[in-house]
């Protein structure tokens, strides 16, 4: 049985990053879907959430970072690519770069790895609280809907260590998913961030 607590708490982000540092799976409320989240240094916990989700290893996970400058050590960010960064993050848009030597090792020697960086203030003090980046996907069992709300993460009270209560959350759908890898990029998801308000700025 997961412990559960309130994002309300004081403490849940400190508790929360306590059992992500150690090697647990946490469940979080974001303002898109419920995440899982394990520390992104930690191969054998990225596999537990693969496990979780009945997830093809093959399907990458996703880095969320508190800041820019830590999303730097994993990823190399374009300049033009920056300009989106800084106008849309914190937010729903996960963008997908070309991987540095360390974010390589974290990505299973993949060449790109997709980033976020949520706009929800308890997931910023989590993320800031873990002091590294964490490795995430939304909770579901792979191809069926994601957990939008604290109720539809119970399914999986068994499999995670905590479960964060953040009640529903505020957009209930996915972020918007752009590989940046490259010009001319490529919408690879259309999530609740409009892609023409993006459009704007590439």
């Amino acid at each position: 049985m997961a412990i559960k607590i309130s994002h309300k708490d004081k403490n849940a982000h400190k508790k929360a990053a306590e059992i992500v540092k150690s090697g647990g799976v946490a469940v979080v409320p974001t303002e898109t879907v419920y995440g899982f989240a394990v520390d992104a240094f930690n191969i054998e916990a990225q596999k537990k959430i693969y496990k979780i989700k009945g997830r093809n290893f093959k399907k990458p996970l996703v880095v969320m970072t508190p800041d820019i400058e830590s999303a730097r050590i994993l990823v190399e960010i374009p300049q033009k690519a920056l300009m989106i960064a800084e106008k849309f993050w914190p937010g729903r848009l996960t963008l997908i770069f070309p991987t540095t030597p360390t974010g390589k090792i974290l990505s299973g020697g993949r060449d790109n790895l997709g980033v976020r960086i949520p706009d929800d203030g308890f997931m910023l003090k989590f993320l800031k609280e873990t002091g590294k980046p964490v490795m995430t996907t939304s909770v579901n069992i792979s191809n069926k809907k994601s957990a939008k709300t604290f109720e539809e993460t119970l399914q999986f009270d068994a499999a995670a260590d905590i479960i964060v209560d953040g009640g529903k959350c505020k957009f209930s759908f996915e972020s918007t998913v752009i590989d940046m890898v490259k010009f001319p990029y490529v919408i690879i998801r259309k999530g609740c961030l409009d892609t023409n308000e993006i459009l704007k700025y590439i």
